[in-house]
């Protein structure tokens, strides 16, 4: 049986450029949170790297950065693209 891809299939998918600069920067400001800097590393790690997908603890840790009110704009980005990677959740 041939396998069918989603259209928005996650493993199909890498970070881009704007977004992993924007982790890049993410990690190396020392005023970043610990949730938003391990979306960022999620989000950085997925660059080049089809066939990768956000883990979910990094897809926890990338939503808290989403929500949080001190969470900059670079911090932001790159939880959206990590969260971009995630799997879907698996029915029960």
């Amino acid at each position: 049986m041939k396998e069918v891809s989603m259209p928005n299939d996650p493993r199909k998918k890498v970070t881009q450029p704007p977004a992993a600069t924007a982790a890049s920067k993410t990690l190396t400001n020392n005023a970043a949170n610990k949730a938003s800097k391990a979306a960022a590393g999620s989000a950085l790690s997925q660059t080049k790297a089809p066939g990768k997908v956000t883990s979910p603890p990094a897809a926890t840790q990338a939503s808290k950065a989403l929500k949080s009110n001190s969470a900059g704009s670079n911090a932001k980005s790159a939880a959206g693209s990590a969260l971009a990677q995630k799997p879907p959740a698996k029915k029960k």
